[in-house]
């Protein structure tokens, strides 16, 4: 996947030749606040009366005063804190070279600028991704989010073998779900702890910085045809690829190699399992799951 940003004159364009769009989720990998351009589209947005969130998540390690202001100044709705410790010791591990206090920091400045402009928003989750490292830190970290009026969200550790969770009864409690690891999850459930995820292709289909097409959040890999920003959003978001993805997830038809889900793990254990995804019965086991989108 390319580096780079979103620039304002393409998030312009894209505003205003969708006039029906209401809502935007800005984050998926990377870090929005490193976008010098995020101020101005924060402000366009607000403008155009679209209501911009990024609750894939953000770290508030780097971000300018300006931006912080702008955040509360232009409603920004909503944002999902990635913190995933109450310690500097802890926090680190995971958030390689984060710098604790200076996440909380960015949160208390935010709140002061919600308390000048007399605003609710950003309304704010912090999100802690349960290791074995990090689990006695959950109730401390919990009444750090109170303490600051944002929600408090647990969530299972991607790779159970690096740190794996050392008290699954005490993490199957604080999780809400009766799993401790995802592989638990998936024997409890018969499917993917992140299976929510493939309905983005219809409901919050995913683009990059450049418009390319990705289809959700957990696609890395490739990129499917198309880009939004020279075929137009509904030429992006129903390309021949786009729509083949759709009946592959839908239907037992057989998976084709230049479509990204092929190569995809959600979607290999589907098929492994001889399951197909039901539109007309959308239920996510999981409390509080996540609704990554654009990028």
């Amino acid at each position: 996947m390319a580096r780079g940003f979103l620039r304002f004159d393409n998030f312009k364009r894209f505003i205003d030749e969708n006039p029906q769009l209401r809502e935007i989720e800005l984050s998926k990998f990377g870090e929005i606040f490193l976008n010098p351009h995020l101020p101005r589209i924060i402000e366009y947005a607000f403008e155009k009366n679209v209501q911009l969130s990024a609750t894939n998540g953000v770290n508030l390690n780097t971000v300018r005063e300006s931006t912080l202001e702008a955040l509360v100044k232009y409603r920004f709705y909503h944002m999902r804190c990635s913190i995933d410790g109450a310690s500097q010791e802890t926090y680190e591990q995971y958030r390689v070279r984060g710098n604790f206090d200076q996440v909380i920091e960015n949160i208390d400045k935010i709140n002061a600028y919600k308390k000048q402009y007399q605003s609710e928003f950003p309304l704010m989750t912090w999100q802690f991704v349960v290791f074995g490292h990090n689990e006695h830190e959950i109730g401390k970290a919990r009444q750090m989010a109170h303490d600051r009026g944002m929600e408090f969200e647990t969530k299972l550790n991607w790779d159970e073998n690096w740190s794996p969770v050392r008290d699954k009864d005490m993490v199957r409690k604080e999780m809400g779900i009766g799993a401790a690891s995802r592989s638990e999850f998936k024997e409890k459930f018969g499917s993917s702890y992140t299976q929510f995820i493939c309905h983005q292709l219809w409901d919050q289909p995913n683009f990059n910085f450049d418009g390319s097409v990705w289809g959700c959040c957990h696609n890395y890999w490739k990129a499917f045809d198309g880009n939004v920003f020279e075929d137009g959003l509904e030429g992006a978001v129903n390309s021949e690829q786009m729509q083949y993805a759709r009946r592959m997830l839908t239907e037992d038809i057989e998976p084709r190699a230049d479509v990204p889900c092929a190569s995809c793990s959600i979607y290999k254990n589907m098929r492994r399992q001889g399951r197909t995804l039901d539109r007309l019965k959308i239920v996510s086991q999981r409390k509080g799951s996540a609704v990554p989108g654009s990028t």
